[in-house]
């Protein structure tokens, strides 16, 4: 695939780069080393500053870089200025607590293994690889920036190939805040040069989101050299609704739940699982609400659905589709591709789904809402666990005993309870099964690439 910005509400290409040149890649990797092994011990305080700074640059910017978001991968204007100010949010969230995060961790009473003082103390790898995709262009490439700089590592991203002026825009942005040559640096490089980065011996360590043929790669190169990785792979989000819930909010929560992002996040809910006292009722003003969507030009305010990011992602979509229309399955809306320049598919609901057809286990990158009937809460959770994912979900419910049920019994690394799954700073963000493994953002993201060091103070 070129390194291209491709208009995906046109098809034009509006922009293409060379990739860098063997001699440029060695060139950077040996700035990322430099950068760490100079700044590895500077002070949270002088990470901090400069954090902040490039918060304060982005937020400035907000308005230039969402217009630069919407142009490379479709997404609404308003949902571009929403990630850009997230970032925002995710940068100074770190900047204030990574000191706190990071901070020794007293092991206990150290007189019970003889020591005067014991702790764990954690401190920067060194240089990490990231490989990202193209749907939150920034947004998911902050999620570890942020925590890895403060920290105390070089960063270096490899972006998907069709948000290249995203991808080099985040380097301006820690440029313009004051972060030195080689802390994070973008690589223009083709998927097949990745290897070779990675099993470089000045690369520490490896984060990737994206598709588990993807993350298979990245983590078998990995582990032949043993670095450590964390990887947030495919989803496809189970969504149940039981009698008890409240249906206006659940429909509502359902719509935005899977359009958000024009239908393309891996927390997006993509399996609607309702309890059959309130499927028709559920089913009926769902697909009214999904109907009502305006898809059109992701830079017109009144536009709710963008194009698809790529051609062969609304391919995939329309195959998806089309198996399960054949095999017997019902489009309740949607379902057809519109007659139009661009990328654009419409929202859709098909129902009817049975194991046979592919929508039963694979993920649905685009806003197409698969409904299941489900008659009782063991069943539910059949349905819901039915699947080789197991990142987000979500359960709307009012009984205390049923929420405990799917909290428990929900196969997924989160669990929401009468809410959309989210994204945030402050909560663990990760996978089970193969979804991946690892987590992002709160604590646990920016301690996953350091060393947790235990120290020994002899008696």
């Amino acid at each position: 695939m070129a390194i291209a910005t491709v208009n995906p509400a046109t098809g034009e290409t509006l922009k293409t780069f060379t990739p860098h040149s063997d001699a440029q890649i060695q060139q950077k990797l040996e700035a990322a080393h430099q950068y760490w092994l100079t700044h590895r011990y500077d002070s949270f305080e002088q990470r901090a500053d400069l954090m902040r700074a490039s918060a304060d640059f982005l937020e400035r910017d907000v308005d230039r870089a969402a217009e630069l978001l919407t142009t490379e991968m479709g997404k609404t204007l308003a949902s571009a200025q929403a990630e850009v100010r997230k970032c925002v949010e995710g940068m100074r969230f770190y900047a204030d607590r990574a000191a706190e995060f990071l901070a020794d961790e007293p092991l206990g009473d150290p007189s019970v293994v003889g020591a005067r003082r014991a702790l764990g103390r954690y401190q920067p790898m060194g240089v990490v690889l990231a490989v990202m995709p193209w749907n939150f262009p920034l947004w998911q490439v902050m999620r570890f920036a942020a925590p890895a700089l403060m920290a105390g590592n070089a960063a270096l991203l490899k972006h998907a190939s069709n948000v290249p002026q995203s991808a080099l825009y985040l380097e301006e942005v820690f440029r313009r805040g004051g972060f030195p040559e080689g802390s994070f640096q973008t690589l223009l490089i083709p998927s097949r040069t990745v290897e070779s980065v990675l099993r470089d011996t000045r690369v520490a360590a490896a984060t990737l989101t994206g598709s588990e043929p993807a993350g298979r790669s990245v983590a078998a190169i990995c582990g032949d050299v043993v670095k450590h990785t964390v990887m947030e792979l495919g989803g496809s989000d189970a969504f149940v609704v039981m009698p008890s819930a409240d249906l206006d909010g659940a429909v509502a929560a359902a719509v935005e739940g899977r359009t958000r992002n024009n239908g393309q996040s891996c927390i997006c809910a993509k399996r609607f699982i309702v309890h059959t006292d309130v499927y028709d009722a559920f089913t009926q003003d769902f697909v009214s609400r999904m109907s009502a969507l305006t898809v059109g030009d992701p830079f017109d305010p009144a536009t709710d659905v963008g194009p698809l990011a790529t051609e062969q992602g609304r391919r995939d979509i329309e195959e998806l589709v089309d198996d399960a229309r054949e095999a017997g399955a019902d489009i309740l809306c949607g379902g057809e591709q519109p007659d139009v320049p661009g990328w654009f598919y419409p929202p859709t609901v098909v129902a009817g789904i049975t194991p046979e057809m592919r929508l039963y286990l694979e993920e649905a990158f685009g806003p197409v809402a698969s409904l299941y009937r489900a008659a009782d809460i063991d069943e539910a959770l059949e349905i819901a666990n039915a699947t080789p994912f197991g990142l987000g979900s979500n359960a709307w419910t009012e009984d205390a005993a049923e929420q405990e049920r799917f909290i428990t019994d929900l196969e997924a690394g989160m669990v929401f309870i009468n809410g959309v799954t989210v994204s945030d700073p402050n909560i663990p963000f990760g996978g089970v099964k193969r979804s991946g493994y690892g987590r992002e953002l709160s604590a646990q993201g920016i301690r996953e690439f350091c060393n947790l060091k235990t120290v020994w103070v002899a008696a």
